[in-house]
This record gives structure tokens, sequence and C-alpha cells, in this order.
């Protein structure tokens, strides 16, 4: 009994009682709480029930309702929600060693819950607003871009023509000349060749 630590098989006042008598625990070690508890035990003694989980009602094994978890959101995360979707990450990355560190973000919802208080902004207009606001203030917000995939990939090759190249036209192109460094070596050689 005492080497269990499941509540089931006795209180933790019952637990250390026994490691005390037997030695395990010296009494210079006993818990603080030990001598209250023995003074003024409770009226009831904790005692361990094991709640019932299982139903045999008609939906066994699917979620019970009220074991269901509320989702929880705050008016807060949509805006952040939108700041992420138009400005990605912000122009800097989060430095969370500084214990005093507010991110772009962070300001940028301060800001539109501060703008959003005063009541002088259409819902509409408070979320650009808020970026000239901060822009005021010196932040810079660059409009991050979330699409990747071909629309990148075209850009940089219009841009670039070297971009396109694949490897296998290059190792070609270096086997090509390779070969026909090597052909003309072998004409060098037969030319200068007594006969």
């Amino acid at each position: 009994m005492a080497g269990s630590r499941l509540e089931k098989f006795g209180t933790i006042y019952t637990r250390v009682r026994d490691l005390l008598r037997s030695g395990i625990i010296k009494q210079s070690d006993k818990p603080i709480w030990y001598d209250v508890y023995k003074a003024f035990p409770p009226k009831r003694n904790p005692l361990y029930v094991k709640t019932s989980t299982k139903s045999f009602n008609m939906n066994y094994g699917k979620r019970q309702r009220e074991d269901a978890v509320p989702d929880i959101f705050y008016k807060e995360d949509l805006v952040r929600a939108k700041f992420y979707e138009v400005y990605a990450t912000g122009p800097r990355p989060l430095d969370l060693s500084r214990l005093n560190f507010v991110s772009t973000c962070q300001r940028f919802v301060e800001r539109y819950t501060e703008l959003e208080r005063s009541g002088s902004l259409e819902e509409s207009s408070l979320f650009e607003e808020t970026a000239k606001a901060l822009l005021a203030e010196g932040v810079v917000l660059r409009r991050g871009k979330r699409e990747r995939g071909p629309a990148v990939t075209v850009a940089a090759e219009s841009r670039d023509p070297v971009l396109g190249v694949k490897l296998a036209d290059i190792l070609e192109e270096q086997h090509g000349a390779s070969s026909a460094e090597k052909q003309d070596s072998e004409v060098h050689t037969a030319r200068t060749s007594p006969q």
C-alpha cells in the first residue's frame, strides 16, 4: 500500500502515516501538514470514486455532450487572423529572448482596440486606419506574399532566363564540350605525330 500512488488505495494521509511507521520517512522529514491533519482530521475522509465514463445508450463510443470543449475565440483573434492574412508574419521575427518584447501583430491589435474604443471610425475602415496609425509611429507593415507555387516561379523565370536552365542541359553541354575537346586533341596529336 505504501508504494502505490493511486488515490483509491488510501488517502495521502494514510500513505504518509504508513511510511512513517515503517521508517521509510524519518520523523524529522515528515510533511508540514501531517501534524495539522492528525490534530484536525476532516469530518468525511476523502474517498476515491471512479466516475463511469461508459454509457450503454445508442451513442456508445461517441463523445458525450458534457465532455465537449467549447471553442474559445476572442475578438482579438479575428484581428490577428486578418493581420497575418494581409501582412504575413510582419517585418521582423519574434524575439522571445527579451521579456518586454511586443510583436508587430500585438502592437497592431492594441492600436486596433484603441481606435475601436474611440468610436470615431467605422468598422470597415478600422483595419486600414490602424495600419496608417502604426506607420505614423514608425512601424512599417509590408503586405505579405501568401501565394506559393507556379505564380512565383513564372515571375522568377521571366525575370532571369538563367533560372530556367535545367541541370540536365548543363551536364549535356559540359559532356558535349569535353567530347569536342577530346576530338580536337586527337586530331592535333594525329597531325603532329610522324607517320
